[in-house]
């Protein structure tokens, strides 16, 4: 009997060790091939969805072929009162919202009315990209790769942007809010073609993100199975492993001191991944846009704070002889 035992207790013991060793196979293989796929060569299938005129500035609704195929939809305005070549800032929204989200609160109209044009699109899951009626292993599986989609559609939209003679090819910035903020850094890190970059109201370590009081509050008692699969899934995809390759190029970071959603431990943990150039500014109060009203008078704050940086560094990209196209 005693003999049975330890045959069984070491067959277990195998089957243990052979699934761990499959899990960690697994996971090399989806870290491995998490970002792959995006093909700076492949046709970008530009379409025009809607044109017109609002008093604030030239707006365009369209389509490109994003990553790994994908359709995505997408929105830039142009100033209306200046000639281009124009500065661009691309615009990352939260893990909620959409690319109509700064238009339909009138937050880009400080960027355009400053001489800069202002792009978003639809990340994976959101806007018109988001799928009605997926079951909850579908949404899982989409959300695993929503980062990956986000990192390089947003390389894709610069890459139809260079095409555009009205926008400026060495002026191209990335702003990034909550999640923007975590997939903006990481775009930047990817893409030397973002000039400077503003994360806003992000953070990293997913461990210390995992922390933040909202989150915790919801999902209470399976905090440690979900940190172990947040890691095992999504460890690949934490801006603070690629952070730091922003520099030499300026970055902004900002936070706020009681913010719930991205706990401050989180957010010291990406301000710190970050190397030099790097501006870091703490705001009073919660994550912004937390509440209905989205807390106007901060958020100004901090997109007034957003615009003033940039502007910062563009005004180095004017300063001396720069070509005609680029200017």
């Amino acid at each position: 009997m005693k003999m049975l035992v330890r045959r069984i207790a070491r067959q277990l013991a195998l089957l243990v060790i052979l699934g761990v060793l499959i899990l960690a196979a697994w996971k090399v293989f989806l870290d491995a091939t998490y970002f792959r796929g995006y093909d700076a060569t492949a046709p970008l299938n530009f379409q025009l969805a809607e044109e017109k005129e609002t008093p604030a500035y030239h707006w365009k609704k369209f389509s490109y072929t994003g990553f790994r195929g994908d359709r995505v939809p997408a929105v830039l305005a142009t100033p209306k009162e200046a000639p281009g070549p124009f500065p661009c800032v691309i615009f990352l929204h939260g893990i909620g919202d959409d690319k109509d989200f700064m238009a339909e609160h009138k937050l880009d109209e400080p960027f355009v009315n400053a001489g800069f044009a202002f792009a978003c699109f639809d990340q994976l899951m959101r806007g018109e990209r988001k799928r009605q009626g997926q079951s909850g292993w579908a949404e899982a599986a989409a959300f695993r790769v929503r980062a990956a989609h986000t990192v390089n559609d947003t390389r894709r939209l610069i890459d139809y942007l260079v095409t555009r003679p009205d926008i400026a090819t060495n002026r191209i910035y990335l702003v990034g809010a909550s999640y923007g903020a975590v997939t903006g850094s990481t775009a930047a890190a990817f893409d030397e073609r973002i000039r400077a970059v503003v994360l806003t109201y992000g953070g990293g370590n997913l461990r210390k993100l995992l922390t933040g009081d909202a989150l915790r509050n919801e999902i209470k008692l399976w905090s440690l199975p979900m940190a172990i699969v947040a890691w095992y899934f999504g460890s690949v995809s934490d801006p603070v492993n690629y952070i730091g390759r922003i520099s030499p190029r300026p970055i902004l970071l900002q936070n706020g001191k009681a913010d719930t959603v991205v706990a401050p431990a989180a957010a010291q943990a990406l301000q710190d991944a970050a190397r030099q150039p790097k501006t870091i500014l703490w705001y009073e109060g919660d994550h912004l846009g937390k509440t209905r009203d989205l807390d106007m008078p901060l958020t100004t704050r901090v997109l007034t704070d957003a615009l003033k940086f940039i502007q910062k560094v563009d005004a180095t990209a004017t300063a001396g002889s720069v070509p005609a196209k680029n200017r």
